[in-house]
Order: structure tokens, then C-alpha cells, then sequence
């Protein structure tokens, strides 16, 4: 099985190529989660928006295939909190659209099965560190949350084909800081790719979307740390060089240091400063209604399962409603937006992307059990213990 199919592969390349249809779409399948993440506000964002009944997910799934799109983000919340969810997957993959999920880990073996049978075989589970205690904590204080991850891990790699692609969505914050490199080993040992994203913080009285509010600075690097998150990042780098599955661009982790450092990034800087919504990507609130990314909501109604979305997508309406929101931006560092619009502007990065893809696709999952996987994960824990140490040393000092 190659990870895109033939019809994929063109709509992808003609995303790409054209820049006037959407590579990729985020679509918030519910606000409803089982955990509070300390780096997450879209429960609270999303809070009072409606769910869509699966005739009109069906209806925006054909809409979205007939302005071209290639990728489709099925993120939450929860995903899985939707008992039906596989046949919102069912409902993508039946238009030729491609399906990645996006969970917490908290799923079932059978709930995953059902996705793989509807048509997935792209998944990513949020892991932050090899320590349970860690993960436990920054998932809300919610005890074995991180067992249950690595169960829905061992899950993954039973039921999804061998040939199947799943990734490990790490967010950089300061608690996991030294944690980085361990959990890109584990991925490499169980098969897993591993993608980073910083954690992005809000003030309350400007929410956005995913961004913390951060109430204890936990989520809040210090100046006197920015010296260990260049020596991260360019570990990173390192590691990515010498064959580890790091599914970002070196472009993209440079951008992550900048970020946190409060410089402005560079993704943009190919496209006048401003990003690439709704041209190569947008983001689907849980009703339906159009947001020109996780950040930002609309001020109108912009239905996708409408009839007449099409047309207004077409001609430009809808572009002229997202428009203030992307050129007002200051720019932010979700993981898929800038990796998207970088691979649209740098002929290398997308040849990277497409031969990074078709390696996975070969077959690399390993048929482990969780207890198996716990033991990998310690082992490796331990292993890197000597050097945290000496970096925290080194970052007091």
C-alpha cells in the first residue's frame, strides 16, 4: 500500500503546484475530550459549538473532494469520544480524500480496528515524554494516561497495516525539554515517526483557539532556557540527519527556535508575511463552519457541507472573508500549516516529504505488545538519564 494513492498524489501536487486548492484541512470532529491538557484550550474554545450529524459530514466530505483537497485532519477534542467515528472516516476515504487521525492515545483496539477497516491508515498519538509520571501530569493530572497511550500504541501497530504510517505528536514545552530526544528513539524503535510542535501560549483576554492560558507558567519558556532550546532544536537536527524518523523540516525546527525566542518566523516569508489560508489549508469548526486555522473564528457563517460552498470557494468569497484574519497574523508554529506552506515554496522540502512518505509506506510498524513497549520506553528513559542531568546542570549553571 503506498501512503497516497494516485488521485491523492495529483491532488496533492496540484495543491502544490497551483497554490489554489487545499492541500490539507483540520477537521474538529468535536470539542468533547477525556483529558485537560495543560497546553490545550480548544475544549473551552469549542465548547458551544454544535456537532455535525454524519449526512452533512458526508455532504462537506464531496465538497471538499471537489475543490481538490488531498488531506484531511480528523482532530478533536477527542476524536474518538464520536462513536461514529469511523463513519466520519468512512465518509472522507469513500471521495478519495486521505484520512489522518489525531488522538490522544486513549483509544480502544476495537475502535481503531474500525477505523482501519472504513479506510485509515495514517494516525498520530500525542506522547510528550517516556516518563509516566510526566505524561500524566501534563495530560491534566490524569493517572495512567500514558500506560493507556502506550496500550493504544501496541493497538496501532496490531490492527493498522504493516504499511501503515503513525507519528508521535510531541509538543516542545518546558517540562518535556530534555525528554525530546528519547521520545524520537522510541519512535524509531517501535516503528513510529516522531513530529514536534512548540506549545503556543494565549492571553485570557485574547483566547485562541488551542493556546494555553497558562496560569502557572508552566507552558512559558524563560530567556535563561533559550540557550537549551537551541542545543534541542539542533540535536534535533542532528538526529533528523543521521536517519531518525523526525518527520519536520529542518526549515520548520528553525522556525521553532525563533518562535520561542519571540523572533518572527520565516514560513511566510515566501508569501509576503502572510500564511496560505484558505488556499492550502483552512480549518473545520465541529458545526461545519469554515476558520482560516485553529486560532481563529470567522465572523459569518461559512458552512462547508453547503451547497453553494463550491462556488464560494471558487470565486473567491470565501478568501475575502479569511483575508483580515492571515494578514493580521503574527504567525504561529501548528505543526502542519507551516511544513504545508514550506513545501509548497521549496522544491527540496517537498521532495523530502513525498520520499520521506513512500519509506514509511514500506512497512516499518513493529508487532510489539504494551508490556514489550513499556519496557522499550524504560529502557530508553533510563539510558538518557545521565544526560538530562548534565544538560539541567549546565542550564542552571
Amino acid at each position: 500500500m503506498s501512503y497516497f494513492t494516485p488521485t491523492q498524489k495529483l491532488r496533492l501536487a496540484r495543491s502544490l503546484f497551483s497554490k489554489r486548492s487545499p492541500a490539507y484541512v483540520q477537521y474538529y470532529v468535536t470539542a468533547r475530550c477525556n483529558l485537560t491538557c495543560e497546553q490545550c484550550n480548544i475544549i473551552y474554545s469549542n465548547a458551544d459549538v454544535q456537532e455535525m450529524r454524519i449526512d452533512q459530514i458526508r455532504a462537506m466530505a464531496e465538497n471538499l473532494a471537489e475543490i481538490g483537497t488531498a488531506i484531511v485532519l480528523l482532530i478533536g477534542g477527542e476524536p474518538f469520544v464520536r462513536k461514529d467515528l469511523a463513519e466520519i472516516v468512512a465518509a472522507f476515504c469513500d471521495v478519495g480524500i486521505h484520512v489522518r487521525l489525531q488522538t490522544n492515545g486513549l483509544a480502544s483496539e476495537r475502535r481503531l480496528e474500525e477505523c482501519v477497516n472504513a479506510g485509515a491508515h495514517d494516525i498520530s498519538i500525542s506522547l510528550d515524554s517516556l516518563s509516566g509520571a510526566l505524561q500524566d501530569q501534563i495530560n491534566g493530572g490524569y493517572k495512567k494516561s500514558w500506560e493507556r497511550a502506550v496500550s493504544s500504541i501496541a493497538a496501532v501497530n496490531k490492527v493498522f497495516p504493516n504499511s501503515g504510517t503513525a507519528f508521535f505528536g510531541t509538543v516542545l514545552m518546558p517540562r518535556n525539554l530534555l525528554h525530546i530526544r528519547e521520545v524520537i528513539e522510541f519512535g524509531q524503535a517501535v516503528g513510529w515517526g516522531t513530529s514536534l510542535v512548540p506549545v503556543h501560549h494565549a492571553d485570557p483576554g485574547q483566547p485562541r483557539g488551542f493556546r494555553t492560558f497558562d496560569d502557572d507558567g508552566a507552558c512559558q519558556f524563560r530567556e535563561s532556557v533559550f540557550p537549551l532550546v537551541r542545543e534541542v532544536i539542533d540535536d534535533v537536527k542532528s538526529m533528523k540527519r543521521e536517519g531518525y524518523p523526525v518527520y519536520d523540516s529542518v526549515a520548520y525546527l528553525d522556525d521553532i527556535y525563533r518562535f520561542i525566542v519571540g523572533e518572527p518566523v520565516r514560513w511566510r516569508s515566501r508569501n509576503q508575511g502572510v500564511c496560505d489560508s484558505p488556499d492550502l489549508y483552512f480549518a473545520i469548526e465541529p458545526n461545519g463552519n469554515l476558520a482560516p486555522c485553529c486560532d481563529f473564528k470567522i465572523d459569518e457563517d461559512v458552512r462547508v457541507y453547503d451547497m453553494d460552498f463550491t462556488r464560494r470557494y471558487r470565486d473567491g468569497t470565501i478568501h475575502s472573508i479569511v483575508e483580515p484574519f492571515v494578514r493580521s497574523c503574527d504567525g504561529c508554529m501548528y505543526g502542519s500549516y507551516p511544513e504545508v506552506s514550506i513545501s509548497a515554496r521549496y522544491f527540496v522540502v517537498a521532495l523530502q516529504r513525498l520520499l520521506h512518505f513512500e519509506r514509511e509506506s514500506k512497512g516499518v510498524l513493529k508487532r510489539v505488545s504494551a508490556a514489550e513497549l513499556i519496557d522499550i520506553a524504560i529502557d530508553i528513559h533510563e539510558r538518557n538519564v545521565a544526560w538530562r542531568e548534565r544538560r539541567n546542570e549546565e542550564a542552571v549553571g
